[in-house]
């Protein structure tokens, strides 16, 4: 079974398992908050397989809740429960998945491509009518900036020949597991 290794990665496992079992987080809300987790920030939180396969990820590009404690929950359950690319996370998966949590730095937005660099930045590309998309960073087998703008236009329904008009964004994470 995973055991996590920061604070940030242990709320999120106790809120799947309390979502799990009895459809609620309502206990792990009602702790004392950690200081570190009072910070508003905006997170990832990213379920993958006992065989290092994605079995789901969700996530803010901005902060949605009073703090990273209540992010880093709601997130956990989402990308667990509610993440539309995959059914949801059963009882016996649960002593099978390992997780982390990417804290986000705030997007700032950039005027040339070559200020990206897929294993230092997480991208996000939005288009004039509010279509967007992100990726995170160093995710394996994305290795240039073009596969990572393609992989997120894909991502976003953004037309792979359309470039005018777009708007590019750039972030980095701290990753906890």
């Amino acid at each position: 079974m995973y055991k996590p290794k920061s604070i940030y990665t242990k709320i999120a496992l106790q809120a799947i398992e309390e979502y799990l079992n009895k459809k609620t987080t309502l206990n792990t809300e009602n702790q004392d908050i950690p200081n570190e987790l009072l910070a508003i920030r905006s997170c990832f939180v990213t379920l993958k397989t006992d065989a290092g396969k994605l079995r789901g990820c969700i996530g803010t590009i901005k902060p949605k809740y009073k703090n990273l404690f209540t992010e880093i929950i709601r997130n956990a359950v989402s990308s667990a429960f509610f993440d539309n690319r995959f059914s949801k996370l059963k009882l016996k998966e649960f002593d099978k998945i390992t997780l982390s949590v990417e804290v986000l730095s705030p997007p700032e937005e950039i005027i040339d491509l070559n200020e990206l660099d897929p294993r230092k930045y997480g991208a996000i590309v939005q288009d004039n009518t509010y279509s967007r998309g992100i990726l995170l960073p160093d995710i394996e087998g994305i290795d240039t900036v073009e596969e990572q703008i393609r992989i997120i236009k894909r991502k976003a329904g953004i037309d792979q020949d359309v470039n005018t008009g777009l708007r590019y964004f750039r972030f980095e994470t701290q990753k906890y597991y």
